[in-house]
């Protein structure tokens, strides 16, 4: 009998279906850590929106505003009232929203709500003190 070299078409078919398997699971964590770092940014931001409405805002004005933006907290990065998706603040499909309640005709609110919409978990939500 001679010695054959070389693998099996089994062999090799069995080395490109693991190799197939890996690489499918490795993208679908892949997808799972790229949705959860976007997650930890969202809550970033909104924590950084929160004490900027809580530390700079409320005790300067005595009131919170009706509306959130770079203007109005200059204090934080103008990019953190952009989602991780490209959507700013207040714009339909974005996935932050500030809510406000308790307002006079001068638009000088007593409570808010920021929320951001998550992928991995449910709404973050962090709500006015005062």
């Amino acid at each position: 009998m001679k010695d054959k070299k070389g693998f099996t078409v089994i062999e090799l078919m069995v080395v490109g279906v693991f190799a197939a398997l890996l690489l499918i699971i490795f993208f679908i964590q892949k997808s799972n850590v790229d949705a959860m770092n976007r997650d930890d940014d969202r809550k970033t931001a909104i924590n950084a929106m929160y004490y900027a409405l809580e530390e700079y805002f409320y005790p300067k004005n005595g009131y919170y505003p009706a509306e959130i933006n770079e203007e109005i907290l200059p204090v934080i990065d103008p990019a953190l009232f952009t989602d991780p998706l490209g959507m700013n603040l207040g714009v339909d499909g974005s996935s932050y929203s500030y809510e406000v309640a308790n307002c006079n005709s001068n638009n000088e609110c007593r409570e808010f709500t920021l929320r951001a919409a998550l992928e991995k978990e449910d709404a973050y939500i962090k709500k006015g003190k005062k």
